[in-house]
């Protein structure tokens, strides 16, 4: 039980840390994350009320013994307000528990890498091309240090890199599961920063999963004076910090589309097989899915996991889909789309001009 007075962010950090076992369980600090508690107030889900569905990031945070019955408590709170619930970005432990109930539906999201950070030093000792971009950074002079929570928080500075960052991204920042913002509310992440002659040229940030004694890498931002090797010596960083801590468990998040987890039993429905097979063949003009997840690969993970989205539905439908894009977009998906269409329509012109 948690204890009278604290307010509602305490709740929610205190929990996610006893309790915290999905990668993206910390996110839920994040803000523009609602959060729904639990009667008995040992579990919290964080989400994004999309009317017709409550959209929650990952699963809800509770011991593994009470996940089944906060799952039905959570849906049972959204009927009563005529919702169904989709679960975002579930894993393991959440899917097993839903497999076998008839009134819920799975979609594959992609697959996420993971690792044991001990791992890292063989994989660096097997990778020459992994070594020389670490080289490649450090003799263009980039440093990596640790910066504690109190001077990361809001720091200009990374300020600054991350502007410069998301300048380069050809759709406004997504919100939800994927913002960017998160340096308002550092708490228990982990923030490392690459400086070059003083200045920050690029920063990560990795969010706790504690029931995993792991992390989430969130970030991995480089700034417009970064040299190449400049993520790979930020992430060689984090992995040297993270075995110092004895971590047992790292990954870099969700490679949405990717099939590296291999092949799952799930099969989608018709009108959304149709739509993947379009993104997949169509979506560098929106989102670079495949560079994103050759990136992630490169530093041979030991494992990867699949990733799903759960319904408690009998059926994915057209409305969730919608939910979804209203969650990441800030309940504004037709801007959304409209830009991505202009942006759709500007790389084509720009491949036009290349061919001629």
């Amino acid at each position: 039980m948690i204890a009278p007075g604290m307010d509602e962010l305490a709740r929610v950090r205190e929990l996610v840390l006893a309790h915290g076992w999905n990668s993206t369980a910390y996110q839920i600090v994040n803000p523009g994350i609602a959060h729904w508690f639990s009667t008995a107030g040992d579990a919290v889900a964080g989400l994004v009320d999309c009317g017709a569905v409550w959209m929650v990031a990952g699963a809800p945070v509770a011991s593994e013994a009470r996940l089944g019955a906060v799952a039905r408590e959570l849906e049972s709170d959204a009927a009563q307000v005529g919702a169904s619930v989709c679960y975002m970005a579930a894993e393991a432990r959440l899917e097993r528990l839903l497999r076998g109930r008839s009134d819920c539906a799975f979609v594959t999201l992609g697959a996420q890498p993971c690792w044991v950070p001990s791992a890292w030093p063989r994989i660096i000792a097997e990778h020459g091309s992994l070594r020389a971009q670490l080289s490649r950074a450090r003799n263009k002079g980039v440093v990596v240090s640790r910066w504690e929570a109190s001077r990361a928080q809001d720091h200009p500075a990374l300020q600054a890199c991350l502007a410069e960052w998301l300048a380069t991204r050809g759709l406004p920042p997504l919100h939800f599961m994927t913002t960017p913002f998160t340096l308002g509310r550092i708490l228990d992440r982990m923030v490392l920063v690459a400086e070059r002659d003083g200045r920050v040229v690029g920063f990560l940030v990795a969010s706790p999963v504690p029931a995993r004694r792991g992390w989430l890498v969130e970030q991995i931002v480089r700034g417009a004076e970064a040299p190449n090797g400049t993520a790979e010596l930020l992430l060689d960083a984090a992995f040297t910090a993270m075995i110092a801590a004895r971590s047992e468990y790292v990954t870099l998040g969700l490679a949405p589309l990717s099939s590296r987890a291999g092949g799952t039993d799930v099969v989608d429905p018709w009108w959304l097989r149709w739509m993947l097979r379009w993104v997949r063949a169509h979506g560098r003009r929106f989102y670079n899915f495949d560079g994103l997840d050759r990136f992630k690969a490169k530093f041979d993970p030991e494992w990867w996991d699949p990733v799903f989205a759960v319904t408690n539905q009998a059926a994915f439908q057209p409305r969730t889909l919608y939910a979804v894009a209203q969650a990441f977009s800030d309940n504004a998906p037709i801007a959304l789309g409209l830009s991505a269409m202009a942006r759709a329509v500007r790389q084509e012109l720009a491949w036009l001009i290349e061919r001629r």
